[in-house]
């Protein structure tokens, strides 16, 4: 069973940067599909980004493509969600979710579809 443990939100301006990263541990990092989620005060978990077991495949919200990238390290069991060019709307509790899958190139948008789950970061992007 894997461990899942966000890092690197925090308060900017809108157009700033931020970069989250999330750290994996007890399992097989390379086993899982990853995705980050965000969930905003009142609202429901959204999907953001994710990225297959190999990297190669990745995939975005529409309201992000363009502005975040999703990456991962397997040597150091880590994906990271790089965000640029921030908005307020982008202000939320920021997750990232591990599924066990086989297929090396699979993403998953589902919420239902992971298995794991970290704690969360909150991101607070001002006007």
């Amino acid at each position: 069973q894997v461990q899942l443990v966000e890092s690197g939100g925090g308060l900017v301006q809108a157009g700033g940067s931020l970069r989250l990263s999330c750290a994996a541990s007890g399992g097989t990092f390379s086993s899982y599909a990853m995705g980050w989620f965000r969930q905003a005060p009142g609202k429901e978990r959204d999907f953001v980004s994710a990225i297959s077991r190999n990297g190669f495949t990745t995939y975005y919200a529409d309201s992000v493509k363009g502005r975040f990238t999703i990456s991962r390290d397997n040597a150091k069991n880590t994906v990271y969600l790089q965000m640029n060019s921030l908005k307020p709307e982008d202000t939320a509790v920021y997750y990232c979710a591990a599924r066990t899958v086989r297929n090396t190139y699979v993403v998953s948008t589902a919420r239902d579809e992971y298995d794991y789950w970290g704690q969360g970061t909150r991101v607070t992007v001002s006007p």
